[in-house]
């Protein structure tokens, strides 16, 4: 019996394993979402000053990677322990508090670890042992990425959207989502389509709607699902972002004129075409008798 036929037949232990992974996982992307900004922007100011002649930032010295420094308690600064940096039970364990200082640690850590095994369940659940739960995957640990780091610095890095566009193109040589057709007419499609209200919005208004990385993150899921799905992606990320923009300023959790990140309602949206997209759409043909 193969390792696939063995977790088929055994798809309690197969959903255990995604669930620990996930958990895994979504602590990486704590990493990533804290990380990556501060690393992107340590690279623009050096390539500024180069670009300027000016001398170099002795705090920009400090080695920075996705894996250097270790984990640190955010208030103290006290290393993070292996044994103490276990997913989700490390912090019900210390109560949600570091164990040098006592100072209470952030609820989004593991929030984001709870969410992302959550999340990973779900396509697993939803695809079984097949190839495309293994790239569900990595699409639902992009888009939980990609989400938390527009939320909170309002960019969708490059070093993400490129890739996984590619690699959904990939994917559909092999017609894992949808066909290649559709595939390279859905990342033609998704980025024109947002540049197009871009473009609409400044000439009416002076102002600019959106950022470039909203263009490219819809031209990665017409990538992956095809020019088919990108409707109701839009859709649904409008209707989801109104609601939670109106929401936002009726509790005055946000000012009026501030900007409010796209890309995070864009990747519900895509999360949801993955695992619902075709019924969606078969539901709305059926509804309008088409």
């Amino acid at each position: 019996m193969s390792y696939i036929e063995l977790l088929q037949a055994h798809p309690g232990w197969f959903l255990l394993w995604v669930g620990l992974l996930g958990l895994a996982v979504g602590s990486f992307l704590n990493v990533v979402i804290h990380r990556l900004p501060l690393m992107l922007e340590r690279g623009w100011k050096t390539e500024c000053r180069e670009f300027l002649g000016l001398e170099e930032d002795s705090d920009d010295n400090q080695p920075l990677s996705l894996s250097r420094p270790g984990s640190r308690c955010p208030s103290c600064g006290h290393a993070i322990s292996a044994l103490r940096n276990i997913p989700l039970v490390s912090y019900l364990l210390l109560r949600g508090h570091c164990a040098n200082c006592g100072v209470a640690i952030g609820m989004r850590y593991p929030l984001v670890e709870l969410a992302t095994a959550v999340l990973s369940l779900a396509v697993a659940w939803h695809f079984g042992v097949t190839w495309q739960t293994l790239a569900g995957l990595l699409f639902t640990w992009v888009s939980m990425t990609l989400a938390m780091i527009d939320f909170d610095t309002q960019l969708l890095p490059d070093q993400i959207t490129l890739p996984f566009l590619w690699l959904g193109l990939f994917f559909n040589l092999f017609g894992l989502f949808t066909d290649l057709r559709s595939a390279v007419i859905g990342a033609i499609a998704g980025y024109l389509a947002l540049w197009a209200v871009f473009q609409l919005f400044r000439l009416l208004t002076g102002k600019e709607g959106m950022g470039f990385g909203d263009f490219k993150l819809l031209a990665l899921f017409g990538a992956w699902f095809g020019w088919q799905m990108l409707p109701q992606i839009i859709l649904i990320a409008s209707v989801v972002g109104a609601l939670s923009g109106f929401s936002l300023i009726l509790l005055r959790r946000h000012e009026q004129g501030k900007p409010i990140p796209f890309g995070p309602y864009l990747a519900v949206a895509g999360w949801i075409a993955l695992l619902w997209g075709q019924q969606i759409n078969q539901a709305y043909l059926r509804l309008s008798g088409l």
